[in-house]
């Protein structure tokens, strides 16, 4: 489960990140509390920034670009020293109480262009610190420390800001990117297993597009990861308004809503981190247990059922997520893995500014149960119009595999036997298709 730890490298990596990634979920509660402070409690205003700094994401191939030019390790650098930069900046602003509203929205858009740059650099840094080999479980295991940090730094979040303040959890952020930066900075360059740099050229990103594209396996699975995401991932909205208005519990349980599938969602990671490389057969499964689970939940006659099922839910969301991140780089060739990953957290995160409000749409509409139970649904039928599509591109495949043959044997002026049926050779058989 955490063999990637035995390198160095990584552990280092890993360390820094479990601190980082803590301070940066205090800073989002802190910074919802501080808008919410601001604007007397406008949920637009909320609105407004959270879409500011998901926006950029949307132009997270340029970012990729970026990652397969130049080192990965030196972008992180420039990217963290960045982050922890604005994090000090709004820390201060808060502390010396000159802070605007402006102010958060400027800051928020501007945390969003850098992790533009830093997403698909940090998920394609992985191979480099662990090799092809340890990748898979590297992935899971970013994914387990990601989703530990989710469950403790709103906590930390709640403590610092009732005991010191809001700015006090900025401060805190800012001073937690010191810890990535120690461990890129402690790495031992001579071990990574670096990759070829893409040269500066025209149309790089066209050449990502068309590479994912003429690849069927990529192409549907970056579809899936679309609608799973955009439709199926809306549990800030879904959640928050089956906790009290469904339910008609107060804000202590959303909290606990939250944490419960963040428990999943750690779980989920920690088990895709033991078994090893993932497969598409795992990740479509994974799918459709997440769809299932998610429309029961939307069932649920009472809050503590509806509380129990968030856990498995959690954990076939981050079962799937993480598979789907492993197969997308296992299947990229190095030097393409930076773009494509931007097309990936593209497609991941790109849909956020339509499934959000659509679920809040729904939930005015018809109540909160319809719009949890229309994400399910629609991760459900896509998750069953994808494994169709994968079975009948990979039939075609093993039934092109024999014409195929025919012609490299041509090409290299082999003659066939006499005595081998063409209809066997140009039709395949049942074996062929297997």
């Amino acid at each position: 489960m955490f063999s990637s730890l035995r390198t160095r490298n990584y552990r280092l990596f890993a360390a820094g990140q479990v601190v980082s990634n803590t301070g940066s979920w205090m800073q989002r509660v802190a910074q919802d509390w501080l808008v919410l402070q601001l604007t007397h409690g406008s949920g637009t205003a909320l609105g407004i920034t959270t879409g500011l700094q998901f926006f950029p994401m949307l132009f997270s191939m340029w970012g990729g670009m970026v990652a397969d030019r130049y080192p990965k390790r030196r972008i992180l650098m420039a990217t963290q020293a960045a982050m922890g930069g604005l994090a000090l900046i709004l820390g201060v602003l808060a502390l010396t109480g000159t802070v605007a509203i402006w102010h958060v929205y400027a800051l928020a858009l501007l945390l969003g262009v850098i992790t533009m740059v830093d997403n698909p650099t940090r998920q394609s840094f992985a191979v480099e610190m662990v090799g092809r080999e340890g990748m898979a479980n590297a992935i899971a295991l970013n994914s387990a420390v990601f989703n530990l940090a989710r469950i403790a730094g709103p906590a930390m979040a709640g403590l610092v800001i009732a005991v010191l303040g809001t700015p006090a959890a900025f401060l805190a952020n800012a001073a937690s990117y010191a810890a990535v930066l120690a461990g890129l900075k402690l790495m031992r360059p001579g071990e990574l297993h670096t990759v070829p740099r893409a040269p500066r050229a025209k149309g790089q990103l066209r050449e990502a597009i068309g590479y994912v594209w003429s690849r069927p396996d990529l192409r549907l699975l970056m579809v899936l990861v679309f609608f799973v995401a955009t439709f199926g991932m809306n549990f800030q909205v879904t959640n928050a308004l089956m906790a009290t208005q469904v339910y008609h519990t107060g804000a202590g349980a959303f909290g606990l809503a939250s944490t419960a599938f963040a428990v999943g969602a750690l779980g989920g990671a920690l088990l895709a981190a033991r078994r090893g490389k993932p497969s598409l057969a795992r990740l479509l499964v994974m799918s459709l247990v997440f769809s299932l689970t998610e429309i029961a939940g939307s069932l649920m006659p009472d809050f503590v059922l509806f509380l129990i099922l968030l856990v498995p839910t959690g954990l076939a969301l981050l079962s799937f997520s993480t598979a789907a991140n492993s197969v997308t780089q296992l299947s990229t060739t190095a030097a393409m893995r930076g773009r494509v990953m931007g097309l990936y957290m593209l497609v991941f995160l790109g849909g956020t500014p339509l499934g959000g409000p659509l679920a809040g749409w729904i939930a005015e509409a018809a109540g909160p149960r319809a719009a949890t139970l229309a994400g399910g649904a629609i991760a459900l039928v896509s998750t069953l119009v994808v494994t169709v599509l994968l079975a009948h591109a990979h039939g075609d495949r093993a039934r092109s595999l024999p014409r195929r043959a025919l012609e490299r044997a041509r090409q290299h002026s082999l003659r066939l036997p006499v005595w081998v049926p063409m209809r066997l050779v140009t039709e395949g058989s049942a074996t062929n298709r297997s």
